[in-house]
């Protein structure tokens, strides 16, 4: 039998098991006591809960009904105006099961072409009687001013280290694994507040054994230690460039990280540095320019070598 899944395994099916979005959860059960709900917009970066909290909120409204009445689309998969005269009219114009409503989600709606967002206002305003929309997005700028204005938005947060330490603890204890502390922070740490990357992870780490420390984490996501990566920007600001080369490409080769990756952990650990405010906004500044270039299409290795070489020339000016 093929294991589930974890993040779906583990997915909450109430909205007041979802981990740390207590204002939303406030919001959401308000609404299910009630049973008012209006249309609503869903905002907040990757693996914070705004698609559980979607699928949530639909089992405890609808219980045994919910997958007749309840609409998943990705609008990722389909951009265009064809999705919203195909898919969500065909669903929208009929009556739910044993409800007043039904609820339409559109996961990913900033992807969207502003056609596509003009289309479905008018959808919302035309079948408000027999449909609730609710839609989710990383950037709610990207979503136009009529569709806001007809949704209550709610802002979803990276999820604390707290919360994600006690709900990794969890998923642990139930698949009898033994977590490290060193190897729990390091998820919290390459997971930055997104828990399905840190549930995904877990999983993946599990296949190595029940033992799991941080040597099995940065393994299996290809980063590096942060002492790592300060070890390497302590050396360049100290003008030791060719020492800094080297530690550059040993990470490089032993993680197979990519350029973009080092770029990011560099500007990431520049703030932890024991060095001069003035200094953090100028390598940030750096860093920055650095990262556009690898974007752009720039050879990896020659412009993160020059990058540590803006370190060294910017050290020296420090000493």
């Amino acid at each position: 039998m093929v294991e589930a899944i974890w993040v779906e395994k583990y997915r909450p099916a109430r909205v007041e098991e979802i981990v740390g979005q207590m204002g939303v959860v406030e919001r959401l059960k308000g609404y299910l006591d009630s049973r008012n709900l209006p249309n609503m917009l869903f905002a907040g970066p990757p693996g914070t809960g705004k698609t559980t909290s979607a699928i949530a909120l639909a089992k405890e409204l609808f219980a045994a009904n919910w997958k007749v009445n309840f609409l998943e689309l990705n609008a990722s998969d389909e951009r265009g105006i064809n999705v919203v005269r195909g898919n969500i009219k065909s669903f929208a114009r009929t009556q739910a099961l044993g409800s007043d409503f039904k609820i339409i989600f559109l996961d990913e709606a900033d992807a969207l072409t502003k056609d596509a967002q003009h289309a479905m206002r008018r959808t919302m305003e035309r079948y408000t009687g027999t449909c609730r929309f609710l839609l989710s997005c990383n950037y709610s700028s990207k979503i136009i001013a009529p569709i806001q204005s007809r949704c209550a938005l709610f802002r979803f947060k990276p999820i604390s280290k707290e919360d994600m330490l006690e709900r990794l603890k969890y998923i642990a204890q139930k698949e009898g694994l033994t977590l490290t502390e060193k190897g729990i922070e390091a998820m919290v740490y390459v997971s930055e507040g997104d828990l399905r990357r840190a549930i995904n992870l877990l999983q993946s780490a599990s296949a190595f054994g029940k033992f799991i420390d941080e040597e099995v984490i940065y393994g299996v996501v290809a980063k590096a230690r942060p002492e790592d990566i300060r070890k390497i920007l302590q050396t360049a600001l100290s003008g030791d460039f060719m020492k800094a080369r080297e530690g550059l490409r040993e990470l490089v080769i032993s993680y197979g990280m990519s350029g973009e990756d080092v770029v990011g952990q560099f500007h990431r650990e520049i703030f932890n540095l024991e060095i001069p405010e003035d200094s953090k906004i100028r390598l940030a500044d750096i860093i920055g320019e650095y990262d556009f270039r690898l974007t752009e299409g720039s050879n990896e290795l020659i412009q993160m070598e020059a990058l540590l070489a803006q370190f060294v020339s910017l050290g020296g000016k420090m000493g």
